[in-house]
């Protein structure tokens, strides 16, 4: 079982920066993932991180987003640059058991955070 913790979100004027943080309550290789949904909207994939660091970004957030984790492979991070009106919603952070790659699928993962909102205001 493990337990994920976001952090870090809060209300940002267009062009700005945030960054995100999931703590897992264990080290591991498992893949993990950022998701966020708008309110009326289903959730959707942002940036994945699979086991052995390769990376997956939605088309909407290339170039501005950066997924990692630290070294020690308990926390993982969400950069977030120039961040747009668009981007508003709850951020969740996921994980799955086992050796996977980076995927963008909100039913690859077994594990989920509660979230933590994102609001940028133009």
């Amino acid at each position: 079982q493990v337990h994920l913790v976001e952090s870090g979100g809060g209300s940002v004027q267009a062009g700005g920066s945030l960054t995100l943080s999931c703590a897992a309550s264990v080290s591991s290789n498992r893949c993990m993932g950022w998701f966020r949904q708008a309110p009326g909207k289903e959730r959707e994939g942002v940036a994945a991180i699979g086991s052995a660091g390769s990376t997956t970004y939605a088309e909407s957030v290339k170039g501005r987003f950066t997924i990692f984790k630290d070294s020690a492979k308990t926390t993982l991070y969400l950069q977030m640059n120039d961040l747009k009106p668009e981007d508003t919603a709850t951020y969740y952070c996921a994980a799955r058991d086992g050796w996977c790659g980076s995927i963008l699928r909100v039913g690859w993962y077994n594990y989920w955070g509660q979230g933590t909102q994102v609001t940028v205001s133009s």
